[in-house]
């Protein structure tokens, strides 16, 4: 069998799959309370929303080796597998938030995922590879209007309201100004954060016009920790580039006051924040201590530290190396964690551990309503 037909095989069973499973989700099921996820962001949440644009292998996860531990087939996660929403889902009882852009997601009544890799919150990053964060707000805005139309005003006010809107975004803001984008030539970086997180701000204030109440946050990670930045620092012999980690720590520290005046300015609305980049930065540290092998090596890519962004071999160079068991490594290619590593990431993040998520934990939001959050 061809591989393009193998590929066309996984891609129609999963599409029955996932049809199959909306097909019994007419109502929401009193043991989540009603709760739908609707999630957004970069490649870190992306379930395979970049399968249905135009854009380059480099901004797609749907070949091999990618989801060959859980899905068995290449279906658009950037990982061997599931990714933090599809345990936080589980955890929820939900079932996995399907990508917006797949034309079988159209129910939305427990919410939907507008994440792409590569996407931004500027909307020069990447801009025609991926799907910013201004954009991917259009797209919930008519969900929002199909959920009002499907459910009725009241009842789908009150989904929107008791829903949980998940966000990863920024790290790609911030990585091209060390992959030849000249803005921190333009603008010094403080203003350059600022930038960003003002676009975010905007965003979650058109989001909470709609009916949002309850909003998590995942850090954005050290971006000159992993393989492939460790590679890209002249003379760094594999060494952390700080400087690029140093954007992602600014971020992480002004990111907290712009969501505490959101609380002060906007009634009701509730926030919690994961500190993925020290959940990220511990494991890469003392992989052992977290069960793992190595935590500077990629398991798939090739070159020093499999650093080279080559996984698949369909981004312009075809050979590249494979571990034999992705759970031993930390990345799973050269740019994102495994499957393990996001299971870990998710539990942190349902349970609460005030060390690494504040001020509350998503198992609270997901079990009370927006006036009790």
């Amino acid at each position: 069998m061809k591989i393009s037909n193998v590929h066309f095989f996984f891609k129609i069973f999963f599409t029955i799959l996932f049809t199959s499973h909306g097909s019994q989700i007419g109502d929401v099921p009193s043991s989540h309370n009603g709760v739908a996820f609707f999630v957004f962001g970069d490649s870190l949440l992306d379930p395979g929303n970049n399968n249905f644009i135009n854009t380059t292998e480099d901004f797609r996860a749907n070949f091999t080796p990618y989801g060959e531990t859980f899905f068995n087939s290449p279906i658009g996660r950037f990982s061997d597998g599931r990714l933090i929403p599809d345990f936080i889902a589980e955890y929820a009882n939900l079932p996995l938030i399907p990508a917006y852009l797949d034309p079988h997601s159209n129910l939305y009544i427990h919410g939907v995922n507008f994440a792409s890799g590569g996407g931004g919150a500027l909307v020069e990053t990447h801009q025609g590879f991926a799907i910013n964060i201004e954009t991917q707000l259009r797209y919930f805005k008519k969900v929002e209007r199909s959920l009002r139309k499907k459910l009725g005003g009241a009842r789908a006010s009150s989904l929107l309201s008791d829903s949980v809107y998940m966000f990863s975004i920024g790290g790609n803001d911030y990585i091209v100004a060390f992959e030849g984008s000249p803005v921190l030539e333009k603008f010094t970086e403080i203003e350059y954060v600022n930038m960003v997180i003002g676009n975010v701000t905007s965003v979650l204030q058109e989001i909470y016009k709609k009916g949002g109440r309850k909003f998590a946050f995942l850090a954005v990670p050290p971006l000159g920790c992993m393989p492939h930045t460790r590679l890209m620092k002249v003379g760094g012999h594999g060494s952390c580039w700080d400087e690029a980690s140093a954007l992602a720590r600014l971020h992480n520290k002004l990111l907290p006051a712009a969501l505490q005046k959101l609380t002060h300015d906007l009634q009701g609305f509730k926030y919690t924040l994961a500190d993925t980049y020290n959940m990220l930065q511990n494991r890469i540290d003392n992989p052992s201590k977290y069960g793992f092998k190595d935590g500077r090596t990629a398991c798939c890519g090739s070159g020093e530290l499999r650093g080279i962004y080559s996984c698949g071999g369909m981004r312009g160079q075809r050979e590249f190396e494979l571990c034999e068991n992705p759970n031993e490594y930390l990345f799973f290619d050269s740019y994102h964690p495994n499957e393990r590593a996001y299971e870990q990431f998710a539990k942190l993040i349902w349970n609460g551990d005030d060390q690494f998520i504040n001020p509350s934990n998503l198992k609270q939001f997901f079990q009370c309503g927006s006036s009790q959050a």
